[in-house]
């Protein structure tokens, strides 16, 4: 996808200095396009804890970017340290956050890949060449998403003689969440580079605001109309026939078909199922948890209680991006980070194999293996 005309990605390897991962700093977005350099494995530690990266596919590239800087790390500290390096490093990085399954999904392909030679110099190599692959995979996974969920998009259109088919979305699952297309944008970016006329409800999605900072940005850069909406119109949008398709990301899914998602997606399924709104959810087979079958006991991160009580925004008099304080000083607050929506109200689940129920039976289909 593009920014200010030219194409990027969300993460990748620095042209001239292989020894460094490059990455959008996303927590400067929109405000500033801020470019930031990974060279240790702590570094990469800090861009997924801190969410300079985010978004569940993205978190995985980022973590087998940072098995491959561990591999670095360790080249220093000798041939006699290395497996307990790298044992730390995958800690490390797996202990940044709790619910993205892409996170174990990633550092597990790069242990076992890693554990296929013995080297400290072919170790280094072998994890640049897998993360890179996973990567281009990623690529290509979002886009035979929108390819599958182009087609829902297109018969709405129909239905509709050509009119303008709204699409509600919550948090951000767009490109800057994966590697590149995003998830549930893919389908929409499809859509409109397809010439459908398509608009986006854009949920703030409080509490850091995914969907007001980067959703909106990413559609504008692509010049995809959208409005950005509190997160509790959604529901009164739905109630006066101004919502045709709901679709969001996961960061897990139950072999079962529950979806869990940033907080706040459960109330947007409720509300469609009330008023009759397709609600799809796009996904990477690599967020699908085959461990998992009932999705209550997905561990959900809470998370510092800064991002509650305090906002952050372009103070226009003197262009500086700052963060205010919006409660009480006294005030305590609680951040739980997602929440998960059961299978019985999910329409159907929007992969890179097809479109599928939202059931065990339904994703086993698609994915026998």
């Amino acid at each position: 996808m593009k920014i200010n005309g030219t194409p990027y990605r969300s993460i990748w390897l620095h042209p001239e200095d292989s020894t460094i991962v490059q990455i959008i700093d996303q927590r400067w977005l929109p405000h500033r396009l801020v470019i930031a350099d990974l060279s240790t494995v702590e570094e990469a530690a800090f861009a997924i804890k801190e969410m300079q990266v985010r978004g569940a596919p993205l978190i995985g590239a980022t973590a087998a970017y940072g098995m491959y800087l561990a591999c670095l790390d360790a080249q220093k500290a000798g041939e006699n340290l290395a497996e307990d390096w790298l044992a730390k490093a995958y800690d490390r990085l797996l202990d940044t956050r709790p619910t993205a399954i892409n996170l174990h999904w990633a550092l597990e392909r790069m242990k076992k890949t890693l554990a296929s030679v013995e080297s400290l110099t072919e170790k280094a190599a072998l994890a640049l060449e897998t993360a890179q692959q996973v990567c281009d995979e990623d690529v290509d996974i979002c886009y035979n998403i929108g390819q599958h969920g182009l087609p829902i998009i297109e018969e709405i259109s129909r239905r509709k003689g050509g009119e303008v088919v709204n699409i509600l979305t919550h948090c951000n699952a767009g490109w800057i969440a994966t590697v590149d297309w995003g998830t549930a944008t893919s389908p929409i970016y499809q859509a409109h580079d397809k010439g459908i006329k398509v608009h986006v409800w854009v949920d703030e999605t409080r509490p850091r605001n995914q969907g007001a900072r980067l959703t909106s940005w990413e559609l504008n850069e692509h010049g995809v109309p959208n409005t950005v909406i509190v997160d509790n119109v959604g529901g009164h949008l739905m109630q006066h026939g101004m919502v045709d398709l709901c679709i969001v990301g996961t960061d897990r899914t139950t072999y079962t078909g529950d979806v869990a998602n940033k907080i706040g997606t459960y109330l947007k399924a409720l509300a469609a199922k009330d008023n009759n709104v397709p609600f799809y959810v796009a996904l990477p087979s690599t967020t699908i948890d085959w461990e998992i079958r009932d999705g209550l006991t997905i561990p959900i991160e809470q998370r510092r209680v800064n991002e509650v009580i305090r906002i952050q925004g372009l103070d226009e008099e003197t262009n500086e991006v700052k963060q205010v304080l919006l409660t009480p000083q006294q005030s305590k607050a609680a951040n739980y980070a997602f929440d998960v929506t059961p299978s019985r109200l999910v329409t159907g689940l929007i992969t890179e194999r097809g479109v599928c129920e939202a059931s065990e039976e339904g994703i086993r289909g698609l994915f026998p293996g």
